[in-house]
């Protein structure tokens, strides 16, 4: 998680300015320190309050949803954390701000961030590890789950679950792909999708988009669109998670360089998205 800001672009001036601004108001921009155009990354304890998180206070103060505004908020140990501050993530997540109201005024504040959250599989942790020493009920396990609920999980648009690493394999040293090349890979991808928003003032990414927009001018090959389709029904999509495998299909596609989503690009963003009724 730490790593993905070496991944990411720049930010550009104007994105720079609200960084500066928010951490301005947040108390935590040092005086005298030079901006710097790394996307900011900020990774709260998982005993966190929900004004720490969210915002409020006196003031009132933005939350870490606001100082990781155009950057990376990772949450470990995420199911840690009572489930009615994980909820009151959904608003920011969605609208990429948080409005905090007082008697007399409301304030609002940016939140557009990268959202990742890290949780073990169950309350041991040892849930489908190879060793069998997992001792949790089902009926543990369902309820540790449960505090992520449907809603908050259907705005998260990958879920990846992470095997133990083999002991053997940790002293191994391989070839792998370089941040800087894989930052300038996301670099292009980006760039295809600033042209592409020009028509929509204001926007900058596929993350950004409309879904409906996107449904008439993401380039979907009528194949993907029937795989999309038979998909949702099968796996009980929502809405808003309709649109947001078509934001990841889009994104797929522009990271491989190719101006239209085939289904390859659709399977692989469905492979991340679970079905309704999954945990």
């Amino acid at each position: 998680a730490r790593r993905l800001t070496s991944i990411l672009p720049a930010l550009d001036d104007d994105a720079l300015l609200e960084v500066v601004a928010i951490h301005s108001v947040g108390g935590i921009l040092p005086a005298g320190a030079v901006p710097v155009r790394t996307p900011p990354f900020r990774a709260p304890h998982h005993t966190i309050s929900l004004a720490g998180l969210i915002g409020g206070g006196p003031g009132p103060r933005p939350g870490e949803v606001s100082l990781a505004h155009r950057g990376v908020l990772f949450l470990d140990e995420m199911l840690e954390l009572p489930r009615y501050v994980l909820d009151a993530m959904r608003q920011p997540v969605e609208d990429a701000r948080v409005v905090i109201a007082r008697a007399a005024h409301a304030i609002a504040f940016p939140a557009r961030f990268l959202l990742i959250g890290a949780a073990n599989p169950c309350p041991c942790g040892f849930d489908g590890d190879p060793s069998g020493r997992c001792r949790c009920s089902a009926a543990d396990i369902a309820r540790y789950r449960s505090r992520l609920s449907g809603p908050l999980a259907d705005r998260i648009d990958l879920h990846v679950r992470v095997g133990a690493v083999a002991l053997a394999d940790l002293g191994q040293l391989g070839r792998e792909e370089s941040s800087a090349s894989i930052r300038a890979r996301v670099a292009a991808a980006r760039e295809r999708q600033r042209i592409r928003y020009r028509v929509l003032p204001g926007l900058r990414c596929n993350a950004e988009a409309p879904g409906r927009w996107l449904q008439s001018h993401a380039g979907l090959s009528d194949a993907a669109r029937e795989l999309l389709g038979t998909a949702a029904e099968r796996l009980r999509l929502s809405a808003r998670a309709y649109h947001r495998t078509l934001r990841v299909a889009r994104t797929v596609a522009d990271l491989g360089g190719e101006e239209q989503v085939d289904p390859g690009a659709l399977a692989e963003a469905l492979m991340f998205r679970p079905a309704a009724d999954a945990p």
